[in-house]
């Protein structure tokens, strides 16, 4: 989730100029004459590309978004996690105490370590800001608080109906009211640079039809205050994970959106920008082969940690402990190379597994 950031902070940041890497410069020169011109341009409609369409606008910027597929919301509308936010409403009913100095440490534990602190700073310290902005500005529902892995108290609040489109519904109507338009069918190709390697434009390709890469035609938007790249994903596109982690091989199916597939990284590397960590890929150890994409079993799975045995089917043995966190038990699973069991008994089946998801099944 992106945090709405200031005017000073907003107007004053963006893609004003390339990060310096390894990476060739390939640069696109600005055409003649440039078909729309922008202050900002947000690539991506999933929560961090729509928050930052809104707090664009709300600054004073004139505003665009952008996706390439026919439906927004990308990987975040997907989502069946929870907002974690210290000192939200269900944690002060509950009575649990909270801060963020707590949420930081359990950010920086579950990263080993490896995070970037200031950044980390940001998540933790704005959490509660914009868990109020979501609640109040845009009137996104809650159902329950969640207590998540890596998290040392109860402090996610789930979704109202178990799906990202719970924040993504109330951030589209918001921007419609707003009448900032959300352009779909709309492919980042290129970022377009001046001579001194800023950023200045964008080349797409509109009326895009996903994946038929032959499909629309070649436009240029210039931006002059930014562009916002919300568009990192890329699970699905097997070449660039491997490259990353070598064992997420076309053998494993991926969760994602098929928009994932990172087109928006490459573009950014193409004018220069750095990544870094790009092998810490999320693996979730409750998904089933049985069935594609998220499904029904990793809500099963999930309730059913703590509660039951993880096992080998080829040697009937456990193999990791059960409650690590979830980058743990799925090293675990790839190490032994095939689908592992869990069992859980029927008491605890019913006294920890919602039945929904039972039925469901």
């Amino acid at each position: 989730m992106a945090f709405p950031l200031n005017r000073r902070q907003l107007l004053g940041a963006g893609l004003a100029a390339a990060i310096p890497s390894a990476h060739a410069f390939i640069p696109v020169k600005a055409p003649q004459k440039w078909d729309e011109t922008v202050d900002v341009l947000c690539v991506g409609t999933g929560f961090s590309g729509l928050a930052a369409a809104i707090e664009a606008h709300n600054a004073g910027a004139s505003v665009l978004v952008i996706d390439k597929m026919a439906l927004p919301g990308g990987n975040s509308i997907l989502a069946a996690g929870g907002f974690a936010a210290p000192g939200n409403d269900m944690q002060k009913k509950a009575g649990i105490k909270d801060s963020p100095e707590l949420l930081l440490a359990d950010m920086l534990r579950a990263g080993g370590h490896l995070n970037h602190v200031e950044c980390a700073k940001v998540v933790a310290y704005g959490a509660y800001d914009t868990y109020r902005w979501a609640t109040d500005y845009l009137g996104v529902k809650w159902d329950r608080l969640g207590f998540q892995g890596g998290h040392s108290v109860a402090r996610s609040c789930s979704f109202m109906n178990g799906t990202g489109a719970d924040i993504i519904g109330p951030m589209l109507t918001k921007l419609s009211a707003l009448k900032v338009p959300v352009r779909l069918r709309t492919k980042l190709l290129n970022f377009v640079t001046n001579d001194s390697g800023a950023v200045i434009g964008v080349e797409v390709r509109a009326n895009y039809q996903f994946p038929k890469e032959e499909t629309g035609e070649t436009k240029f938007i210039r931006v002059k205050r930014g562009v916002v790249l919300a568009t990192g994903g890329f699970s699905q596109n097997v070449q660039m994970r491997t490259m990353h982690d070598p064992r997420l091989t076309a053998a494993l199916d991926s969760t994602n959106s098929p928009a994932a597939t990172g087109e928006g990284l490459q573009a950014a590397q193409r004018v220069g920008a750095g990544t870094c960590l790009m092998d810490w890929i999320q693996l979730g150890p409750w998904t089933s082969p049985d069935e594609k994409g998220f499904g029904v079993c990793p809500k099963f799975v999930e309730a059913s940690v703590g509660y039951g045995l993880m096992i080998d089917p080829k040697t009937g043995k456990r193999f990791i402990n059960e409650t690590g966190n979830r980058k743990v038990r799925a090293d675990a699973i790839l190490a032994i190379g095939h689908p592992a069991v869990i069992l859980i008994s029927e008491t605890n089946m019913k006294k920890h597994v919602p039945m929904s998801t039972v039925k469901a099944g």
